[in-house]
């Protein structure tokens, strides 16, 4: 047991914080789009063995060479589900967040000039879309400048926010320490943005989610079907709408290309948009729009 508990399990606790979205909004509520593809785990980008997660084979085992069929299912993602979900979020004027992995912007040109004319927030997911569980400090934080680096040469200015995803406990420590992100989102413990405290500096975290998050159709427990991620997105919009009449709070709403970009899944996203169009008092946002409102208000 260490003497000094380094996690905080209080957060706001019983306190009410009054939070006043613009517009007096009820919800802020915005969509995040995982681009990965291309920076994956693969012998080609220097790895020992083949990437393992989130795609159409779950439970699917490391190899020490090129798994074809993993390849390809990624590959579905850049050269196909961006586009589709890219179609979607134009027609509907929605703004989008891109998490976006490095490694895998430099590697389409094409997607990267769609989502400038599209003016779409791009926050930094890392160079690589790999596990930094056991990557050492000095590696993680090569990755996070070259991150920075790729980013700010494709898209001419520098990205404000961090998500790393498979995070180390080194992550958050390298964001503080680097000190020019608006906001970090490597967590999920909140439905509010909140800061933290590290010395002298602070940092603002406005969490994610890995419930409202298409990644569920490609892990055990998850969803079967469009229909029941359809109906846990209205389900979690329902409650916390109901909540903000009172005690306005987010949702996040997670996506990824090869996932949700899938035929048979998009009918879902469709479905869940063409729901909350009919609410008004509702502020649909970019992650990046949400971090500004928290430092002018609540800072």
């Amino acid at each position: 047991m260490i003497k000094k508990y380094p996690r905080d399990l209080v957060g706001y606790g019983s306190k009410t914080l009054k939070v006043k979205w613009p517009k007096n909004a009820k919800l802020a509520l915005q969509f995040v789009l995982n681009y990965e593809e291309g920076a994956e785990n693969n012998i080609l980008h220097g790895d020992k063995y083949s990437e393992t997660f989130l795609s159409e084979i779950i439970g699917a085992k490391p190899i020490k060479g090129r798994n074809m069929n993993m390849e390809s299912i990624y590959e579905y993602g850049s050269k196909r589900g961006f586009w589709r979900i890219h179609e979607l979020f134009k027609k509907k004027k929605i703004p989008l967040t891109i998490f976006g992995v490095a490694m895998a912007l430099e590697r389409n040109k094409e997607v990267c000039n769609a989502m400038k004319k599209a003016g779409y927030e791009i926050a930094s997911h890392g160079y690589r879309w790999i596990d930094y569980q056991n990557v050492n400090k000095a590696k993680e934080k090569k990755d996070m400048q070259l991150a920075i680096k790729s980013i700010k040469k494709i898209f001419g200015s520098k990205h404000i926010g961090w998500y790393t995803g498979r995070c180390s406990e080194n992550t958050l420590d390298l964001v503080i320490e680097n000190g020019n992100f608006l906001y970090c989102s490597d967590t999920y413990s909140d439905d509010l943005p909140y800061w933290i405290k590290k010395g002298t500096k602070k940092q603002l975290m406005i969490p994610y989610t890995l419930d409202n998050n298409d990644m569920r159709f490609a892990t055990n427990q998850g969803f079967n079907s469009g229909e029941q991620f359809y109906n846990y997105l209205k389900d979690s919009f329902d409650a916390l709408y109901e909540e903000g009449k009172s005690s306005p709070k987010m949702m996040s709403v997670g996506l990824h290309c090869r996932l949700i970009g899938r035929p048979g899944r998009i009918q879902s996203l469709k479905k869940f948009l063409n729901y909350i169009s009919k609410y008004k008092d509702i502020w649909i946002c970019k992650r990046s729009d949400i971090a500004k409102h928290w430092i002018k208000n609540y800072s």
